[in-house]
């Protein structure tokens, strides 16, 4: 018998009293084959494990494309309380602040057909790609302190992309609370020469061309129409968040040692908000999250330059504008309302997609009339979405939504089963132009290893998450 009830079309949730020592419920979004499909995964035993922390309310949160993570479930959201809660880097993950960024176009599909091989090629000449990649932007400790304090401001001021950029960028592509006095040396050693750079394993570019739009008001709005060319942007902070995150993990596991933090996983190392330690990690993950706003906005640069190379026109007359940048690996300080009264909480999203509804102050005025722009990718061969945040969100999970398809395939399956070649081919066939650093490793990011986007986005629609705007087919994808 299941361990969980269903207490919505597109909600479960697991009991507090379902093990002892739980402070919350679990509450998952999802039907009933991706229920039974996160059981299988063991992600709804991490669900509940979190639920074990201090300090957190309301629940234990997972979205429709929950996977087994660190830890955390990727694709879980929990609120901490700052005065009694904790904060864990692995509800954040290793790759800090990944995110996505949609740039549109004013070039249709037809439009840009003949151009298409030229085009993914020039892109391809143009990012730096691949793991350990070396980007053209060389870095003195300086310069990289700079970066990692000021994000995506660092970048515009050095010469890299729009300064309107900034105004469809959470945070306005800056976390003031960086604090490089808190990064390691080697952290640091591994950022000088990667800004601008796209890495490997599931990030991305891709060429999209709109094909579907649900809500043609909101979509008017975000200025996508219906045969629209558009550009993905899916990359994190690189080898700068990764040591960030190993660092940390040995400085909470001590401090759960010390203060005798009854957990049921390790991997859920944390340290009160309140402590030097916890105040650390937050300053060090915030110039991780920096270190991410501003690789993606260098990488929209040279997207820019590329267009720019090929078409012989400028990225303006390109129509070449940021619709908005989404994190969905991070921690963030933000005033929610549990059990009637408003709050200071610590929101942990890993794998998840913040999803403001109308009216709130964070989202850039020209959208704050019907919600925030959620960016959702899907695989190399089907779709992606825009959805926008909803008016009830906040009361769901915290203003969260999911962040892509989610995977059901581990990669090294994935590449027992798969032949990076023979997906190529298959990929092409279809008309979608691959072009990847190494073709066994593409097998990793099949399709077939990841659930279907579609039916993940359906339930956050039907779950009142966020709502469908826009669907995007792949035309081209550039991978590491």
């Amino acid at each position: 018998m299941s361990y969980w009830e269903k207490t919505g079309p597109y909600r479960f949730m697991i009991p507090q009293t379902y093990r002892s020592g739980m402070r919350v419920p679990g509450t998952v979004y999802a039907d009933d084959d991706l229920i039974f499909q996160a059981d299988r995964d063991r992600a709804l035993e991490q669900v509940v494990n979190v639920a074990f922390l201090p300090g957190i309310v309301k629940a234990s949160f997972a979205m429709p494309d929950i996977h087994w993570g660190y830890g955390f479930p990727i694709g879980g959201v929990a609120a901490m309380d700052t005065k009694t809660g904790v904060i864990s880097p692995g509800g954040v993950g290793y790759d800090v602040s990944c995110g996505v960024r949609l740039l549109r176009t004013n070039l249709t599909a037809k439009e840009i057909a003949p151009s298409m091989q030229a085009l993914m090629h020039e892109l391809s000449r143009n990012i730096p790609k691949g793991v350990g990649s070396r980007g053209k932007i060389k870095l003195g400790w300086k310069e990289m302190e700079e970066l990692l304090v000021k994000g995506a401001r660092w970048a515009v001021a050095a010469g890299y992309g729009w300064r309107e950029d900034l105004d469809y960028t959470e945070d306005g592509g800056c976390l003031p609370e960086a604090d490089p006095s808190k990064v390691s040396r080697r952290a640091f050693e591994r950022g000088l020469s990667q800004p601008g750079t796209l890495g490997a394993g599931n990030h991305f570019l891709e060429l999209q061309e709109v094909v579907e739009i649900y809500d043609d008001k909101v979509a008017e709005v975000f200025g996508l129409l219906k045969g629209q060319v558009v550009m993905m942007i899916h990359s994190g902070s690189r080898g700068v968040g990764h040591q960030i995150c190993s660092d940390y993990i040995k400085v909470m596991d001590r401090v759960v040692r010390e203060l005798g933090i009854e957990l049921p996983d390790k991997q859920l190392g944390c340290a009160p908000i309140t402590s030097d330690e916890g105040r650390d990690y937050y300053g060090a993950m915030a110039c991780a999250a920096n270190y991410a706003l501003a690789n993606r906005h260098c990488l929209a640069h040279w997207v820019r330059q590329s267009f720019e190379y090929v078409f012989k026109k400028s990225a303006e007359s390109l129509g070449m504008h940021l619709l908005y940048d989404v994190s969905h690996n991070i921690a963030r300080f933000e005033d929610h309302e549990v059990g009637g009264a408003r709050g200071r909480l610590c929101v942990h999203r890993k794998g998840a997609t913040r999803a403001f509804g109308p009216g709130h102050p964070a989202i850039p005025e020209v959208y704050r009339e019907v919600g925030q722009p959620v960016i959702i990718p899907g695989d190399m061969g089907r779709s992606s979405y825009v959805l926008v945040g909803t008016e009830g969100s906040e009361e769901e999970a915290f203003a969260s939504t999911c962040h892509g398809a989610g995977r059901v395939m581990s990669r090294s399956r994935a590449k027992r089963q798969i032949r990076g070649d023979q997906l190529k081919r298959e990929l092409e066939a279809k008309g979608i132009v691959i072009l990847a650093g190494h073709l066994p490793l593409l097998a990793e990011e099949a399709p077939q290893a990841y659930k279907d986007v579609s039916k993940v986005v359906e339930i956050c629609h039907g779950a009142g998450l966020s709502r469908k705007v826009a669907k995007m087919r792949p035309m081209g994808v550039l991978k590491g």
